[in-house]
């Protein structure tokens, strides 16, 4: 017997307390023998009640059998092994309730799933992983970009849907689709057999029956479970895919070679069949071979192919290889690729409208050793693996409003998170004049874009006039508000400033005013709300008519609208503001809007029109227009750079023999960054800090002729700016440091050898892997020392695409070292052709006691192992307490014996 409660056994105290006063203080005239009965009695009761509650149980044996069904589900079950499942598992549990068994099933892949108590078999369905049979196409892997899988690209790339035009319920189908293909991406039978083993009942024998192939992708090892757990694990195999299956196993490249340095690109390809097909192999986005690629012969089993390849000029190169041309079921796993570091000259990307105008710039960089790589700013990058190639990022001149978010927000992540080097010059449309207030990039700079006028500078009346109307709801008027808050704070105390916002009439929501009480004017911004329909014509005419009779130098209309406009006499009416010394810029917000006359109107009116893809530029176009309309953030006068605080970076470079520089960009250096130049009037020149574990450096003037003529012929224009670069950039110093990657499943293994400049291992250094992913999360972890100067770290790496590292080793001498690596995750192990794990699911039943390879009809075999079933007592007790309870209130109504008297 167990008592499930006796902690309750306490209540017999109170309750034989209140029995005994309650006897001793009793009127009944009974016999003395009768009142004691009575007491017996209810003593009798009271005990049997609190013993009920103490949950007494009888353990009686039992041989009635508990069988869980664990069932891999994951995605290296194909439809026959799925079919064979379902139909063992139809007669074992038949055979199993035969035999009075209880049963269950426990799916699973990646994790267990909750316990079943009825197994419903799913529908044969296509691989939809694979897409296809038979890969015909020759498109390249989409450049590093989709090789990695570093950008927002899906898998469903490739189909004409977009999925925001969706039912509601067609989405959240494809969401539950996604998840459960996440689940199915691996298989792990340590938490598939751990969690079968704790859903097994005390009360029942226990055994458990494992269906699958045997190939565990994720967890550890059981076998120290199994063997303590006196629970057999009979298991059964089922079939690896048996359909015609050619898979690019992987790309195998040197981690890092020097530049020039020939090496090989191994392409690694497994195949259940002799088969014939393709073998195509890219450098970037450009395909290696392309003019005389040729069949490849392919025998069952393992093939190598081997590419003779160089790196020169980059700092990194991403090669894919991709299979086409082969009978084949599934396609996402045809694809692979390896990231290969290249030691040599630093490079560095440079970004620049006018590409022609920075010939002198380059050249002076090459005697210097740096390579110089020019862009116009489409090339800006795109992903993490591109601006990875460089150790540091230059933009000249370059607005913001023809970067993306995800773009600035890649820069910003480049320099702190990975170290890189970000150098911005000035112009026209730099700083502040290209629209960088209150972006990611003006973050990360040591100047502020936005500033007090110079009191002698014109004041600026500005109308900010807005579309409300109902398509503009959501978003896009947030983003609007926003952009006019904005201006708002960047106009000075001497400029004013007005809003109109319009649908089918115009409403004033601000009316002209001094920006002193910029509060005030924010304010009446917030209460803006989309409604309505579209009507510019009317609302530019209430614009003109107010800022007519403002008293400012310089007048300036802007207009944003995402819509068609009824009619109206436009042209005239943007004639008559240029005649009264306006100017228009306007905005156009998405594809729905009238671009045609709004760069019309911007024309006539002597402003600038602006298309905005994307409603989150709103802002930067809105700074940029301020800017560009105040007038004031420019400063055209010759002058001489003065050196404000000394610094090792321009040593050797005479700055008080500098020539004239004719111009620069007004901004405002922050409180910890370093002042190094500044110009006559003390505005900031050459300004830098550390931002995370990069550097950031603003240039205010330029580097081409505009600004900079008579520095181009400078003898120490090449050495200032290769100092100045070099002090910005990425330090990746790898002397004495081997990096080595190795995938393991979901894992990466992380390890670092280090020595000193004399040989020695680098012993008890504080050494750290900062990691960003392809979701550009980002995380950190320590590597451990596990050897002499040999430090490891794991890396789990669920998701597929590209993982950028950057370990940075500190030194007890203080000496540090800074290197940058990448790992690019392909398709999931469970897509790998793998043989039968025989080996692995007998010696899971050999540790269990288990059976292996069991048929259907042994399940419901009798075992001659027993449990102990408890059966509860406290029933039975509470029976024979009401039948005391009962006999007392007799003897507490009937006299039996007569009381002396």
């Amino acid at each position: 017997m167990q008592w499930v409660y006796p902690h309750w056994a306490w209540l017999l105290v109170p309750g034989l307390l209140l029995l005994a006063l309650y006897h001793y203080r009793t009127l009944s005239d009974f016999a003395k023998i009768q009142r004691n009965l009575s007491l017996l009695l209810r003593i009798v009761v009271v005990g049997l009640l609190v013993a009920a509650i103490c949950g007494p149980v009888i353990l009686e044996p039992t041989k009635t059998q508990m069988i869980i069904f664990a069932v891999d589900q994951s995605e290296s079950i194909d439809d026959e092994a799925q079919q064979k499942a379902n139909q063992f598992l139809a007669e074992a549990t038949e055979a199993a309730k035969k035999q009075g068994a209880e049963v269950r099933f426990l799916p699973f892949a990646t994790e267990p799933k909750a316990l079943l108590a009825e197994w419903k078999p799913k529908e044969a369905t296509a691989d939809t992983v694979s897409g296809g049979a038979e890969d015909v196409g020759a498109a390249p892997p989409a450049t590093n970009a989709s090789a990695s899988g570093d950008d927002d690209t899906t898998a469903n790339d490739d189909l004409d849907i977009d999925v925001d035009e969706q039912p509601w319920s067609s989405a959240s189908q494809q969401a539950e689709n996604d998840v459960e293909q996440i689940y199915r991406r691996g298989t792990n039978l340590d938490a598939a057999l751990n969690a079968a083993i704790a859903a097994l009942p005390p009360s029942r024998v226990p055994r458990i029956v494992l269906l699958s192939d045997g190939n565990a992708t994720s967890g550890g090892s059981s076998l120290a479970t199994l063997s303590e757990s006196n629970c057999p694990v009979d298991t059964v195999l089922l079939p690896v895919r048996s359909d015609p299956e050619v898979q690019l196993s992987g790309v195998q490249a040197p981690t890092q070679v020097r530049q020039g340095q020939p090496f090989y690109v191994e392409v690694v390809i497994s195949s259940n069949q002799e088969a014939e097909g393709y073998v195509d192999l890219y450098r970037g986005d450009i395909q290696v071979g392309a003019d005389n690629a040729s069949k490849v012969k392919l025998k069952p089993g393992e093939n190598r192919f081997r590419f003779r390849q160089s790196i020169e000029g980059k700092k990194q190169e991403t090669f894919a290889a991709r299979l086409r041309g082969f009978n084949d079921t599934l396609l996402d796993n045809n694809e692979s690729s390896a990231i290969v570091y290249a030691v040599g000259r630093p490079r560095v990307l440079f970004i620049d409208r006018d590409v022609d105008q920075t010939d002198s710039l380059r050249w002076a960089l090459d005697e210097q050793s740096i390579d110089l790589e020019v862009r116009p700013p489409e090339g800006i990058p795109n992903t993490l693996s591109e601006l990875q190639a460089y150790e540091c990022l230059v933009l000249s001149n370059v607005p913001a409003t023809l970067m993306s978010m995800r773009q600035m927000d890649l820069i910003r992540m480049y320099v702190q998170d990975l170290g890189g080097g970000f150098i911005m010059l000035g112009g026209d449309e730099s700083f502040g004049l290209g629209g960088y207030y209150r972006t990611q990039v003006e973050e990360i700079l040591p100047v502020r874009s936005n500033f007090e006028k110079e009191k002698e500078k014109p004041s600026l009346a500005m109308l900010l006039v807005i579309d409300k109307s109902g398509s503009m709801g959501g978003q896009p008027i947030e983003l609007a508000k926003d952009a006019a808050k904005a201006a708002v704070e960047l106009l000075g105390p001497k400029d004013s400033i007005g809003v109109i916002a319009f649908d089918g009439s115009p409403t004033m929501v601000a009316e002209i005013r001094s920006t002193d009480n910029k509060g005030q004017i924010v304010d009446q911004i917030s209460s803006i709300e989309a409604s309505g329909g579209t009507a510019i014509y009317p609302a530019l005419v209430e614009a003109y008519n107010a800022l007519l009779p403002v008293s400012a130098r310089l007048k300036h209309i802007i207009l944003l609208t995402d819509g068609h406009s009824s009619d109206g006499d436009f042209q005239g009416l943007a004639g008559d503001i240029s005649a009264s010394r306006m100017t228009l810029s306007t905005v156009a917000l998405g594809q729905g809007s009238s671009q045609q006359l709004l760069e019309e109107l911007a024309d006539i009116g002597g402003g600038r029109f602006y298309f905005c893809d994307d409603p989150q530029t709103v802002p930067q176009v809105f700074a940029k227009e301020t800017m560009e309309a105040s007038k004031s953030a420019i400063n055209e006068l010759p002058f001489a750079p003065q050196l404000v605080r000394p610094t090792p970076v321009l040593e050797g470079i005479e700055m008080d023999l500098a020539p004239l520089l004719l111009g620069y960009v007004v901004t405002r250096p922050k409180p910890t960054a370093e002042f190094i130049l500044a110009s006559e009037a003390g505005d900031p020149l050459l300004v830098w800090w550390r931002y995370g574990l990069g550097m950031s450096v603003a240039f205010t003037s330029d580097a081409k002729a505009r600004w900079a003529a008579e520095w181009l012929s400078w003898p120490d224009f090449g050495p200032f700016w290769a100092q100045v670069i070099r002090h910005a950039m990425r330090k990746d110093d790898s002397k004495g440091v081997y990096v080595d990657i190795q995938r393991q499943g979901e894992q990466a293994v992380i390890s670092m050898d280090a020595v000193d400049q004399n040989g020695q291992f680098v012993d008890q250094a504080e050494t750290k892997l900062t990691v960003i992913d392809p979701k550009l999360g980002k995380q950190s972890i320590a590597l451990k020392q596990t050897a002499p100067g040999h430090y490891e770290a794991n890396l789990q790496t669920p998701e597929k695409g590209a993982y950028h590292l950057d370990l940075a080793q500190s030194q007890s001498n203080g000496e540090a070292q800074r290197i940058s690596r990448g790992l690019t995750v392909g398709y999931s192990d469970e897509l790998k052709l793998l043989p039968p794990g025989e080996a692995a699911l007998q010696q899971i039943s050999r540790a269990s006691g288990g059976r292996y390879g069991i048929s259907s009809s042994m399940v419901g075999e009798p075992d001659d192992r027993t449990a102990r079933e408890p059966v509860p007592l406290w029933p039975w007790l509470l029976m024979a307490a009401l039948v005391v309870f009962i006999a007392d209130v007799a003897f507490r109504r009937i006299e039996i014996w007569q009381a002396p008297a």
